[in-house]
């Protein structure tokens, strides 16, 4: 059962975290530890609300009224207890039910966790069409060096959940394999192994790790959400340490940590050491670099340039300290490179980062009260500026709850890890002011909002000079436990952006506004299908020129028998959309682990076929036959990526084997 309820709950958790992520994000870090819980469900009974953090779902509010409620109450007797406690909507009821238990036994499980499993998977996928980028053989030119197939292998191993092993391989289109400058083969190699619980220590990681501290506004490796549907979960709730399972080849530490527990203090050293992709200058001495790429993309002679052209040592210490409620953090790290980053020459780029050493230190803080979470963190670069982030959650009625967050990015702050909450992902040069509100009308009805406020300071992306902007969201969910969901969503982001007039006689700064308001039905027709309706629509208006409109709708099926080895879903959209700008971005189901954000810009339609084979106890395979058709194209994309003909399509294949 935890593989029938799977797929459906990644889609609304992912799109209720965030709005709208790029088409290239990898999710697996997250779904992977879903599909985990999902499989060994969490013991409400046991729990101390680490592995309901992890979940990123719960608010620290409603994690904090679930431990009281076990203590004043007594041990949990069902899993749907959680429904009498205050802010447990239904909603929230509906994604959390599949990954708990109460007791050894589970309905999503039938069986007690194994003392040892292992996890094998191999993946290959790619583009049927041919791209300009491989059809290129003049040598001067800008090509892509490998095949368009790609590679992805997993090794996991649990021993009584104390002991993980983690091993990732990856090779993208375009890369190339076993061969040039890949003699090695994949483009990507990362292990780690994590030990859990060895006297004092409580977790110790070798290898590639993650770190999550406080409101991210210092350290905070991997996945971050921004705002979205869920608009308590704008506080963070940091895990520490944790192992590194992503694809994804360059937020993440490499070397050791481990997390000391003391009584009430918590004290985590770590150490990382790892070559990183840069725009090295050789002929000056020191090297210099002006540009610190992040794609993880190695397909072209110039990507190969940039590949481990540089390396970053880091190191630091984070203190927690546990009073009950109360819990105060202090973080501070040191990151050293071999060569010397220079600034940018854009105007948004004047204060940035300039050096070889980076020091950063945070303090950061929260603490629960009756009815009210108080959250916030303070840090600092040592060269320069500072980071500012306070809010609060607040239960003002078992029916509503509220969040309020305030922050000031200055300019000249600079972290190479910080992921802090804002309009842009920079955690600089941001002030604003974020409010939310959810209100449980009915018992099937929930009602989201939030308001965020904010301004850049100085110059940013498509904006020469200061800015200013605000962002509204509203969404209404009735929801039918365990059979569906109707869900009404409206937001209006405005912003300013650069404008040049005709013959570049006048600039300036423009208003623009981009409408989007979308209506989705899902529904479990039956125990074996499952159907979910979309439409979606947006508006996008700016000063001095035509309104652009975009839209999408779309089909999906879902098909999952109770018993047989086979289950599918399809999916069917056709999107119109004027610009680029105007684009829509959608979760599409895929192979296990690698679900994602589809993009539909232009006009066309799109459509999809997952199907899982079951072949026994322990082997698994699935496979995803996608195509994009644009009537009318003679082109789709560009550059590299162009493709002659007006059809695009994808094929992937999975092997999973686990015992």
């Amino acid at each position: 059962m935890a593989q029938t309820n799977e797929k459906i709950n990644l889609e609304e958790l992912f799109e209720s975290l965030s709005e709208e992520l790029p088409e290239d994000t990898d999710l697996s870090e997250l779904s992977e530890k879903w599909a985990y819980y999902l499989k060994h469900p969490i013991d409400l009974n046991k729990t101390d609300g680490t592995e309901l953090a992890e979940l990123q779902f719960v608010d620290p509010l409603l994690l904090q009224r679930l431990i009281e409620h076990r203590q004043v109450s007594g041990d949990f007797i069902n899993v749907l207890e959680i429904q009498s406690i205050d802010g447990f909507d239904p909603r929230i009821v509906n994604l959390l039910v599949p990954f708990v238990k109460v007791g050894e036994n589970s309905p999503f499980t039938g069986s007690k966790f194994k003392d040892f499993s292992h996890e094998f998977m191999l993946r290959y996928g790619r583009t049927l069409e041919k791209t300009k980028g491989y059809q290129i053989l003049d040598t001067t030119r800008s090509r892509y060096l490998g095949d368009p197939n790609r590679y992805a292998i997993r090794y996991r191993a649990n021993l009584k959940d104390k002991i993980r092993l983690a091993i990732n391989m990856e090779k993208d289109a375009g890369e190339p394999f076993f061969k040039d400058k890949q003699k090695l083969g994949f483009d990507f190699y990362g292990i780690s192994l994590s030990v859990k619980a060895i006297g004092p220590v409580r977790n110790l990681v070798v290898g590639d790790y993650a770190l999550q501290f406080g409101q991210g506004l210092s350290m905070w490796n991997g996945l971050s959400f921004g705002k979205g549907g869920l608009v308590q979960n704008t506080a963070r709730h940091g895990v520490g340490i944790k192992q590194y399972s992503s694809l994804n080849e360059v937020d993440f530490m490499r070397g050791i940590t481990g997390t000391l527990r003391l009584r009430r203090f918590e004290v985590t050293p770590y150490f990382s050491y790892r070559a990183i992709d840069a725009n090295v200058d050789d002929n000056i001495e020191p090297r210099v670099i002006k540009t610190i790429a992040k794609t993880g993309l190695h397909r072209t002679p110039t990507e190969q340039h940039y590949r481990n052209a540089a390396h970053q040592m880091t190191y630091g210490l984070n203190v927690l300290w546990r009073y009950n409620r109360f819990k105060a953090g202090i973080n501070f790290n040191q990151s050293q490179l071999d060569v010397i980053k220079l600034r940018g020459t854009a105007n948004r780029q004047q204060y940035d980062f300039e050096g070889d050493v980076l020091r950063n230190i945070s303090l950061y803080t929260n603490y629960t009260i009756r009815n009210i979470h108080l959250f916030g963190e303070y840090a600092s670069s040592l060269d320069g500026g500072t980071a500012l982030l306070v809010g609060a959650i607040v239960s003002l009625h078992p029916r509503l709850s509220t969040v309020v967050l305030v922050r000031d990015y200055k300019k000249n702050y600079h972290t190479f890890y910080g992921q802090g909450f804002g309009e842009s992902s920079s955690t600089s040069n941001e002030e604003g002011v974020y409010a939310g509100l959810t209100y449980q009308l009915a018992r099937k009805l929930v009602w989201s909002n939030y308001v965020d406020v904010f301004r850049f300071p100085e110059a940013k992306y498509q904006a020469d000079t200061g800015s200013v902007g605000a962002d509204f969201f509203s969404q209404l969910s009735y929801i039918w436990y365990k059979k569906g969901q109707l869900t009404l969503r409206y937001r209006n982001r405005l912003k300013q952006v650069n404008y040049v007039g005709e013959g570049q006689t006048e600039s300036g700064l423009v208003n623009s506004a981009k409408q989007q308001l979308r209506i989705e039905f899902q529904y479990k027709l039956n125990r074996i299908w499952t159907i979910r309706y979309r439409a979606e629509a947006n508006l996008l208006q700016k000063e001095y020129e035509n309104d652009n409109k975009g839209y999408m709708f779309y089909q999906d099926i879902f098909w999952k028998p109770e018993v047989g080895k086979i289950q599918l879903n399809s999916r069917i959209a056709y999107f119109q959309t004027d610009t680029y700008d105007n684009r829509i971005y959608a979760y599409e189901n895929d192979v296990l682990y690698a679900s994602g954000f589809g993009m539909y810009a232009s006009s066309g339609w799109r459509t999809y076929l997952n199907l899982r084979y079951r072949i026994n106890h322990n082997l698994d395979i699935w496979t995803k036959y996608g195509i994009y058709y644009y009537p009318g194209k003679e082109t789709i994309g560009t550059g590299l990526d162009e493709i002659k003909g007006n059809r695009k399509s994808e094929i992937k294949i999975q092997l999973r084997w686990q015992l």
